[in-house]
């Protein structure tokens, strides 16, 4: 315990802080529990987990929504005007974690009910509200789902204040308010959203789906200029997205983040294999270290265009980690098959500059990159060979320990293997030659 105060002395500062602000705008009684669902979400396993849930976003995310309830109460509005599900909607849609966003309900919720004439009903209108919305909102792939969302979660709403009163239909305007509450709520979820994508530079589902449209710019350039490119990435995308999948990772994330992932090739399309002619291959004319240079440097130039498409800094760490620091074994074989007796050839000058995969998901497409270009060179691509093939590369990527930084558990290994064996052998299996 007391290495773990230690190393999080920012967050007791920033609790502190939070206490001394509480504690003059709503009682303490209910600053102390919410700050312990604060400290509950800092150090809870699973929050880790999650990129961008920190005590700073989800302190802002808390704040943004109890000031707008508080401005609203205190200019003698009534509690049904409040859109107490807007945060928590955006942040099961930014963190992709029902939890987090049910603890911020729930934070959000006990303090602005506390501040009205019934704190009791307020608070069960609200958590009712924001259970639904986020429930309905959860894994949404459509902008039309968020207000869908809003609009059901309104609805039930307005059920359980019916209930609390007995079905007695007094005050009907407060219907109204609430149907039209769940409405803009929607509404304004859609149109914060890419603002909180940006301030919290992360990505959504939403989003991502929009990355798949063949007509992004980058796409299309890959289509034209790189074939080999574009078709090597939708399986490595397919065969990702299954994977991720099967183990309980974000599919919809890895397919994209493998889309994305080698647009560096764009800078010199024609050195990589396959974009090349059956019977051209450019590197035959230069140096191994030449050679190596120009493969490796796709790493960086795709980051540079990611930054000059403005794509979300959650795809450049496909782009950045698809190879780890493996090595470039061709070149690295073919500099010692050419060194001179007393020449050295150091193995790290021949590896990519990494960082390896921290994330199971750009794991799972590092994995399925080099699966994919292995398994397109067998001549006669049987099933028990593309299974022998699948393990071998696997295996090696384990060994070599690009592995070492993401929580894939052998179980998980197994189960991606399993996966491109079957995909791969529906895609390269024998032809029965019908001319």
């Amino acid at each position: 315990m007391k290495k773990l105060l230690a190393k999080n002395n920012f967050i007791f500062a920033g609790l502190c802080v939070l206490i001394f602000l509480f504690s003059h705008i709503i009682h303490m009684n209910l600053a102390i529990p919410l700050l312990l669902i604060i400290l509950y979400l800092c150090f809870h396993s699973k929050l880790s987990k999650i990129k961008n849930a920190n005590l700073a976003n989800l302190s802002f995310l808390f704040l943004i929504s109890f000031s707008i309830g508080h401005s609203l109460l205190r200019h003698g509005l009534s509690f049904y005007f409040i859109p107490i599900a807007i945060i928590p909607m955006l942040s099961v849609l930014l963190f992709n974690n029902l939890e987090v966003a049910y603890f911020l309900s729930l934070g959000t919720s006990l303090s602005l009910a506390s501040l009205t004439a019934e704190p009791f009903k307020a608070w069960i209108i609200f958590m009712t509200f924001c259970s639904c919305a986020i429930l309905l909102v959860n894994k949404a792939h459509k902008r039309t789902a968020v207000i869908q969302a809003g609009l059901i979660a309104g609805l039930i709403q307005l059920i359980c204040l019916i209930l609390l009163e007995h079905f007695w239909i007094i005050r009907p305007e407060r219907y109204l308010i609430i149907l039209i509450n769940s409405l803009v709520s929607g509404i304004v979820v859609l149109g914060v959203l890419p603002v909180f994508e940006y301030l919290l530079q992360t990505v959504t589902n939403i989003s991502l789906l929009e990355l798949a449209d063949s007509h992004h710019p980058i796409l299309q350039r890959m289509i034209l200029e790189a074939p080999g490119t574009y078709h090597h990435s939708l399986i490595v995308g397919n065969l990702s997205d299954t994977a991720c999948t099967t183990i309980g990772a974000n599919g919809l994330l890895a397919r994209i983040g493998a889309y994305y992932h080698d647009i560096g090739k764009l800078q010199k399309p024609e050195y990589f294999i396959e974009n090349q002619q059956i019977k051209k291959n450019l590197h035959d004319t230069l140096s191994p270290t030449m050679s190596k240079l120009i493969i490796m440097n796709h790493i960086k130039e795709g980051v540079e265009l990611a930054k000059k498409y403005s794509l979300s800094p959650v795809l450049w760490d496909f782009i950045q980690q698809h190879h780890g620091n493996s090595l470039v074994y061709y070149f690295y074989r073919r500099a010692l098959e050419g060194k001179e007796e007393d020449q050295e050839i150091a193995e790290e000058g021949f590896r990519y500059p990494g960082p390896k995969p921290n994330t199971k998901e750009t794991a799972v497409v590092l994995l399925a990159d080099s699966v994919e270009a292995a398994t397109r060179t067998l001549k006669d691509p049987t099933p028990a060979k593309i299974e022998e093939i699948v393990h071998k590369v696997i295996n090696n990527k384990f060994i070599d320990g690009q592995l070492d930084e993401c929580e894939l558990t052998l179980k998980d290994i197994e189960r991606i293997s399993s996966v491109f064996t079957k995909i791969l052998s529906g895609i390269y299996h024998s032809r029965v030659d019908y001319s």
